[in-house]
């Protein structure tokens, strides 16, 4: 890897996705920084502050897990859906460097918590779906795993784990002030055999190549993660400058992806049958349908 780049005003990677491979370790990595796009998704509700830190830690998670698709087209999804917790839904989906996220919660009882609940707090006795669908061969497949730890990003490392069987390291942060919300975060994995698509034989948390990619990727600081002087590609050198060979490439740019439009509810309602569409509609004759991801407000006129 060449030195560290000389980081020249505004380019700090906001809203980038990197992706960096190490060769001689078999080990894949993505790191990425968020900042105007997730202000716009926060922006859709008044969220209070515990769930704007869950939520932005989320779309970070579901940015990095979806940016390992390999196909155009193709969509990951991240769910939490509780029975009796105060957060009644979690959903963030990735597709194509497009992110949205909506959290569904009971303010009331949120706010007898305090200003920084835990995760168990927040859901109870709760599971984190994972599902990816793949655009190519049509295919849908789906881990689930308690939703237990400290941090989503603890429950993503158990999927991976139990799942998928790929030792991953996933570190995340979130910072927030009164003028906007950074959030970054940074995952590596270690693919046995080094090559992707290939059965993975050997998948051991202590390999030694991955106790060393492990510990090095472990060192980082929830600071420089959402450090906006720290540039994404200074951050990967940062962490494996040592290593003989390190491969950076810029990955999707991150937007906000939410894909409500009057054309796509007026499909999605001519699937309805007539008597069904009638209790719908209002007393001036209109079908409204709302967003729950961005809070348009659709009137339809079939």
């Amino acid at each position: 890897m060449s030195p560290a780049p000389t980081i020249a005003p505004g380019e700090t990677g906001f809203d980038q996705m990197l992706g960096f491979t190490i060769p001689l370790r078999h080990a894949r990595g993505r790191v990425v920084r968020l900042g105007p796009v997730l202000d716009v998704v926060l922006s859709a509700h008044d969220y209070p502050a515990p769930i704007r830190h869950l939520l932005a830690e989320a779309l970070v998670l579901t940015g990095l897990i979806g940016s390992l698709l390999k196909d155009d087209g193709s969509q990951l999804t991240v769910q939490a859906q509780t029975q009796g917790g105060i957060v009644e839904l979690l959903a963030c989906d990735y597709r194509d460097g497009a992110l949205r996220g909506y959290v569904r919660h009971d303010a009331e009882r949120l706010a007898s918590l305090g200003a920084n609940p835990s995760l168990y707090a927040l859901f109870g006795q709760s599971y984190l779906a994972i599902t990816f669908d793949e655009a190519a061969s049509g295919q849908r497949y789906q881990g689930i795993v308690p939703l237990e730890g400290d941090s989503l990003s603890q429950a993503c490392e158990a999927y991976f784990a139990q799942s998928e069987q790929v030792p991953t390291l996933i570190r995340a942060s979130v910072k927030w002030d009164r003028r906007r919300c950074i959030a970054a975060g940074l995952l590596v994995q270690h693919l046995a055999e080094g090559e992707e698509g290939r059965e993975r034989l050997h998948v051991r948390l202590d390999h030694p190549e991955w106790e060393h990619v492990a510990v090095l990727a472990g060192s980082i600081r929830h600071e420089e993660l959402v450090d906006p002087a720290l540039s994404l590609e200074a951050m990967v050198w940062r962490l494996f400058h040592e290593e003989q060979e390190v491969r950076v490439e810029q990955l999707a740019h991150m937007t906000r992806g939410c894909r409500c439009t009057l054309e796509h509810y007026r499909g999605v309602l001519s699937r309805f049958p007539d008597s069904e569409l009638a209790e719908m509609r209002g007393d001036d004759g209109l079908i409204s349908v709302d967003c729950a991801f961005c809070s348009k407000v659709f009137s339809i006129d079939l």
